[in-house]
C-alpha cells in the first residue's frame, strides 16, 4: 500500500483519551490498567490508531506557518470541497448533485448539531424515536434536552444481520404520537449499512406520521466494498424535505480532536430554524485548522487514502468476526458492513459459565484489551470493539481473549 496502516503509532501522552483515561475512575466506568507485563491495546474509544491522511497534516503545517490566527470566514474552497465530496468525490454514488452552498452549515461537532435540532424543533417532554442498540451519545442528546427517548429494538435475522422492526417502529410512533426520529446511518454500534429498500420502508412510515428525521451520517464514508451508503435525504422527494443530516470528516480521517462537522438541510424553513438556534448559543465557530484539514481530506488525495483505509478496515472486520464466531465459545457477532466497530454478543457464554458481563470485561482489561461495555449502548450482553488498529494488534488482542478470557 502507498500509505502506512501497519506501524503501531505511539499515542500515550499525545492527547488521546483511549490511552490517557486508562487507570482513572472519572469516566462513569473504570478503564483498568493491564496486569503483569501486558501492553495496552485500545479498542474502546471510537477513533483510529492510524495516522491521518498525510495531505491533511501537510495542510495544517502549511497554514500554521503563517503566524496570524485571527477572525475569518469559511472559504469558498471549504464549501466546494464538501460539495465535491458529497457529490461522489469520495468514491460513492453521485447522489448530491444539486447540493448548494446555502444548504451546508458548519457545526461544532455532530452532537452540537443534534442538540440544536432537538431544541429548535421539539419541546420539553416530547418523545423521540431511536433504535436500540443505540449510540450512547444519542441518549444524552435527547435526555439532556428534557425530551423522552422511545426505543425500537433492532432484531438479528436468521443470518445474524441486524434489521429494523418496522411494525414495532410504527406501533411506537402511533401510540406515543412521535413526530421526531433520531436515525443513525451507517449504524453505530452494530456496523450495519442500511439497504435502499430498508430505508424506503422506514421513510414510508415516517412520512405516514409526518415525522421530522434527524440523521447522523458521520460514518457515511466508512462503508465496505459490496455495500453502499444511501444518504437518507436521497431516498425520496419527501425525505429530501424532512430529513436533517449531519456529516463530519472526523471518523473518516481521524480528526475528532480538531472539531468540525457540518449539516445538510434542503428545506429552507427548517434550515433557518435550526441554524438560528445554533447561532444564538454562540458555540458554532469554526477552527481555522479544522477548515484546512477538511479541504485537504475531501480531495482526490483524500479519496485515494480512504480507499486503502477501507481495505484495511474490512480485512480487520472479516478476520475478527471469523475469529470470534469460530474461536470464542458462546460468543457471536455479525460481520460489520461499515464503520470500524464490532458488536459482540456474549449471551450464550454468560449463560453457560455463570460469569457476569462485568467479570468478562475486567478480564479483558486485565490482559490489556481495552474494550467497551455494550450495556452503555443498550446491548444487555454485548461488548463493543474498535477495529481501527494495525492488524498485528488486532490479532494479538484476539489471542489474549482466547487464551486468558474465554477459557
Amino acid at each position: 500500500m502507498k500509505y502506512d496502516f501497519t506501524t503501531i503509532m505511539e499515542r500515550e501522552g499525545h492527547d488521546a483519551i483511549a490511552y490517557d483515561a486508562v487507570g482513572h475512575t472519572n469516566w462513569g466506568f473504570e478503564p483498568d490498567s493491564p496486569k503483569d507485563s501486558f501492553s495496552f491495546i485500545p479498542m474502546w474509544v471510537a477513533d483510529m490508531n492510524f495516522p491521518t491522511c498525510p495531505a491533511i497534516t501537510e495542510a495544517i503545517i502549511k497554514r500554521a506557518g503563517h503566524p496570524a490566527f485571527g477572525y475569518f470566514s469559511p472559504s469558498d474552497a471549504y464549501y466546494d470541497a464538501i460539495m465535491w465530496w458529497r457529490s461522489g468525490g469520495n468514491g460513492g454514488p453521485r447522489v448530491h448533485q444539486d447540493l448548494k452552498r446555502e444548504m451546508i452549515h458548519y457545526e461544532n461537532g455532530v452532537h452540537g448539531f443534534l442538540t440544536s435540532a432537538v431544541r429548535s424543533l421539539t419541546k420539553e417532554g416530547d418523545p423521540i424515536l431511536l433504535s436500540s442498540p443505540v449510540y450512547v451519545g444519542f441518549r444524552s442528546d435527547v435526555e439532556g434536552q428534557g425530551r423522552v427517548p422511545v426505543y425500537s429494538p433492532l432484531r438479528r435475522d436468521e443470518k445474524g444481520i441486524w434489521r429494523m422492526d418496522y411494525e414495532d417502529m410504527e406501533t411506537r410512533i402511533r401510540e406515543r404520537q412521535i413526530r421526531t426520529v433520531l436515525f443513525c446511518s451507517p449504524h453505530n454500534p452494530t456496523g450495519r449499512v442500511w439497504e435502499i429498500e430498508e430505508l424506503q420502508k422506514a421513510m414510508a412510515i415516517f412520512e405516514k406520521y409526518d415525522c421530522l428525521v434527524i440523521s447522523d451520517e458521520i460514518w457515511a464514508d466508512l462503508v465496505f466494498h459490496g455495500h453502499q451508503h444511501i444518504p437518507l435525504q436521497c431516498v425520496s422527494p419527501w425525505a429530501r424535505e424532512h430529513v436533517l443530516a449531519a456529516y463530519a470528516p472526523s471518523k473518516t480521517f481521524n480528526l475528532a480532536g480538531l472539531i468540525g462537522s457540518y449539516s445538510i438541510i434542503y428545506n429552507e424553513t427548517i434550515r433557518k430554524k435550526v441554524n438560528e438556534w445554533g447561532e444564538k448559543t454562540n458555540y458554532n465557530e469554526m477552527n481555522v485548522l479544522s477548515m484546512h484539514a477538511l479541504i485537504a481530506g475531501c480531495s482526490p488525495v483524500g479519496a485515494e487514502w480512504l480507499s486503502e483505509l477501507l481495505t484495511v478496515l474490512k480485512d480487520n472486520a472479516a478476520f475478527t468476526s471469523s475469529f470470534v464466531n469460530d474461536c470464542l465459545p458462546g460468543v457471536s457477532c455479525a460481520m460489520s458492513q461499515g464503520t470500524y466497530m464490532l458488536f459482540l454478543d456474549l449471551a450464550e457464554y454468560l449463560n453457560a459459565t455463570g460469569r457476569s458481563q462485568k467479570e468478562v470485561l475486567k478480564a479483558g482489561w486485565d490482559v490489556g484489551v481495552g474494550w467497551q461495555d455494550g450495556q452503555y449502548f443498550m446491548g444487555p450482553s454485548h461488548i463493543r470493539l474498535n477495529l481501527a488498529s494495525p492488524r498485528s494488534r488486532i490479532e494479538e488482542a484476539m489471542q489474549r481473549l482466547k487464551s486468558h478470557v474465554f477459557v
